[in-house]
């Protein structure tokens, strides 16, 4: 090799150059050692890549993707996964019949919360209502206060029983102007009462009158103010919340009713 550099020959001599094989260690990471974990838990811990490149010791809880420790896999490792629930069952009867109590409706928890995934919601619903049959069939004898009243929807779970029964009965609509409203209404947290946040003193609402609370001999649902004069203060309460009360004027009585529906209220 006359005319050609040594230090060329010394390169022509010498092996190729390969990357670095990576340390066996780097396949460890949270799916080699089955490692998914809430919270921060300085036990759960493997070894391998990170996602700053760096290699050694890291986590596998929920935490690191806050202190940035994470293993390399932990997002394919430990996804994300939300709660799921059911669909809300039927609304159950009145808890006991002839008084004032509550309705309620429940789902259940098809997938729990894994990894940071949302929680589940409230798995129970309750509202108030009031059972005019006893559990023998008969009818009750009620001795209730002048107008207890309910959120419209009760209304729709209510007429398909009627219907049923055989019992339905031509309805009417009461429109009414409130004049007090007690705080309580405004300070109800239970999902079952939001609905009374609505109300406001000088709003026109509108209370449907409907079988099982339209007396089958009056043909009247208490407390409607059927033989009140004229600007005659009428007194009402919420069903589910006995600190919401007040008192309303009646404007009218109507075929039905045409309020928004979170104007829309019923007779119990």
């Amino acid at each position: 090799m006359a005319g050609c550099p040594r230090w060329a020959a010394l390169l022509l001599l010498l092996p190729p150059l390969l990357p670095p094989a990576l340390p066996r260690r780097a396949a460890a990471g949270c799916a080699a050692r089955g490692l998914c974990c809430p919270g921060r838990d300085p036990a759960c811990l493997s070894a391998g890549w990170r996602p700053d490149g760096s290699h050694g010791p890291c986590y596998c809880d929920q935490a690191c993707a806050r202190t940035l420790d994470c293993c390399h896999d932990y997002a394919e490792a430990c996804p994300v996964i939300p709660c799921v629930v059911s669909q809300w069952s039927v609304w159950s009867g009145c808890a006991e019949p002839c008084k004032t109590t509550y309705r309620v409706r429940r789902r259940h928890v098809i997938q729990e919360p894994r990894n940071g995934g949302e929680a589940c919601p409230p798995l129970e619903e309750r509202a108030g209502c009031v059972e005019y049959w006893t559990q023998q069939g008969t009818e009750c004898k009620q001795s209730l206060i002048p107008a207890l009243i309910t959120t419209g929807g009760f209304g729709k779970a209510r007429k398909k029983r009627a219907a049923a029964d055989g019992n339905e009965r031509a309805g009417y609509c009461v429109e009414f102007q409130l004049v007090a409203i007690t705080p309580g209404c405004l300070h109800s947290h239970h999902s079952y009462t939001h609905w009374m946040q609505y109300l406001r003193e000088g709003h026109t609402v509108c209370v449907e009158c409907q079988h099982p609370a339209l007396d089958s001999r009056s043909l009247h649902c208490y407390g409607d103010g059927s033989g009140s004069k004229k600007n005659q203060l009428l007194h009402w309460q919420a069903v589910g919340n006995p600190r919401c009360k007040g008192t309303w004027k009646k404007i009218r009585q109507l075929d039905t009713c045409s309020c928004p529906s979170v104007h829309s209220f019923l007779f119990i």
